[in-house]
């Protein structure tokens, strides 16, 4: 039988192709850069419960009263003889429906708010103290303490409040973050006063930046799914180094509950508001006096831009800070201040921030042709009125020559038709005019001011500055501790509470 000779087999030596070398070497780099990343970034926290517990004693719940007049709701009680049969009987049937007349009722809501610094400055949202009678602020170790307001800005939403006794103890309080670093998918908590249930704790994803929700001129939210619901109004956003990064304002919900929709006013926007505030009790903003409105595809193309962007100028405000800049109906507004208008109401919000009096730069699009303005900005007051910057031009006056008085530290007179046409007033409007305030009396605290109309005392109406005396003194001879006052201004009214032991007068 023959036998089989083994066969040598010898190893072949293989090369790797450099081809294959190159893209393993790009594989290794890619892998490695990952990891480096995955390294340097911050891991999603097993726990909030340290944040939490250190940023809750700076978040308060807000409780507010507010005495709105009940309008009349039946029938009175007809005039009947004295002794007549049917007196007793009328009487009885009045009573047990509540009564024949209008009444007075209590309205209470709660929000939330967070201390800023320790001696007593807290921010809220406006809608939570609008109208306000009395603003409680109540801690989260159970202390509770009242509350004034120092101003307020409806167009983001926003309100400034101090307590009105300066703490024992300074106040744990937080600080402002740059909402600009916030990213969409980085972690935000959110503390606040849900459904009146006292301090909760929510926590999510900032879910998406500059959303408009088309609340006002100046909409620029940060979006999360934090759970924010009723009551955490006015509560802060923060992000895992435990600043606030956005004031809780809004939320998409058509169950009245969370659904993972809610809106904050970014805390780039809301410092610089509240500085304002804590400074002079109302908002500055920026103006230009231009109408504008979006461009869009159609318009661009007979505006001879290259792309739908910018605002376009539809109306020039005479001897406006456009106009005297040369701006132009048609003008394409593109940058502002060296800030991109990408859309419209990128334009709004560059020119209400930047400081009245600053000249800046503004590129404009004019037929196609690029062209750079100097533009100066004016000033809007607190109800969007362009302040005329004349010095040469003086405020209304009312005649100096008719006679005033004086209570609760308001300068007051009776109302003609030349307070009325010095101070923009309708030719219907009643009540008696505000002539001065005191900068430290209970009704400079309460938001009063030149020019405000006193058109009930007590819920009575008053004409003259005599009737409104009598009706403050008769209420503080009946024990009360306050005087209610219907207060309009340029026809918004408004009810506002002046407590007595907040004046010095008898």
């Amino acid at each position: 039988m023959s036998q089989r000779k083994p066969v040598a087999i010898a190893a072949r030596r293989t090369t790797t192709p450099p081809a294959l070398k190159v893209a393993l070497a790009s594989l290794i780099l890619l892998f490695g850069a990952i990891f480096a990343q995955l390294a340097d970034a911050r891991p999603a926290p097993v726990s909030f419960a340290d944040l939490a517990e250190t940023l809750s004693p700076s978040v308060v719940n807000i409780s507010t009263s507010q005495t709105v007049k009940r309008p009349n709701a039946g029938p009175q009680m007809p005039e009947l003889p004295p002794g007549s049969p049917f007196e007793e009987f009328f009487k009885d049937f009045f009573d047990k429906r509540g009564g024949q007349g209008p009444a007075d009722r209590k309205v209470q809501s709660l929000g939330s708010g967070f201390v800023i610094d320790p001696s007593g400055f807290i921010v809220t949202n406006n809608h939570v103290i609008e109208n306000a009678d009395e603003i409680v602020i109540n801690f989260a170790n159970g202390d509770s303490a009242d509350a004034e307001l120092v101003g307020t800005d409806p167009k983001t939403d926003l309100a400034l409040l101090k307590l009105i006794e300066k703490p024992a103890e300074p106040l744990p309080f937080v600080s402002f973050g740059d909402s600009e670093a916030a990213r969409v998918g980085d972690w935000v908590l959110a503390i606040g006063n849900p459904f009146g249930l006292g301090g909760s704790v929510s926590a999510g994803i900032i879910s998406a930046r500059n959303r408009n929700i088309n609340s006002g001129p100046y909409d620029d939210f940060l979006q999360t799914d934090a759970a924010i619901n009723r009551g955490n109004s006015g509560g802060p956003l923060f992000n895992m180094d435990g600043d606030v990064i956005g004031v809780n304002t809004a939320i998409y919900s058509p169950t009245g509950g969370s659904v993972g929709v809610g809106f904050s006013v970014p805390s780039n926007i809301a410092m610089n508001v509240i500085d304002q505030l804590r400074e002079f009790g109302e908002i500055r903003r920026g103006w230009i006096g231009v109408r504008i409105r979006e461009v869009s595809e159609e318009l661009a193309e007979g505006l001879e831009l290259e792309d739908a962007r910018g605002a376009l100028v539809e109306d020039v405000t005479k001897d406006g800070p456009a106009a005297e800049a040369g701006v132009e109906i048609g003008d394409v507004i593109l940058s502002f201040d060296g800030k991109d208008v990408e859309e419209m109401r990128d334009l709004p919000k560059a020119v209400a921030e930047t400081p009245a009096g600053d000249t800046v730069r503004m590129v404009v699009s004019r037929k196609g042709k690029s062209q750079t303005l100097k533009v100066t900005v004016g000033l809007l007051d607190a109800e969007g009125n362009a302040v005329s910057g004349d010095k040469d031009k003086e405020e209304p006056k009312a005649d100096e020559t008719a006679k005033t008085e004086k209570v609760l530290g308001m300068t007051m007179m009776s109302l003609d038709r030349k307070q009325r046409e010095a101070f923009g007033l309708k030719p219907e409007q009643e009540g008696v005019l505000v002539t001065e305030v005191d900068s430290t009396s209970a009704a400079a605290k309460k938001g009063l001011r030149k020019g405000d109309v006193i058109v009930e005392v007590a819920q009575d109406a008053v004409t003259t500055p005599d009737a409104v005396i009598e009706k403050v003194k008769a209420q503080k001879a009946d024990g009360k501790s306050s005087v209610l006052l219907l207060v309009s201004r340029k026809g918004d009214v408004r009810f506002v509470a002046l407590r007595f032991e907040d004046t010095e007068e008898d």
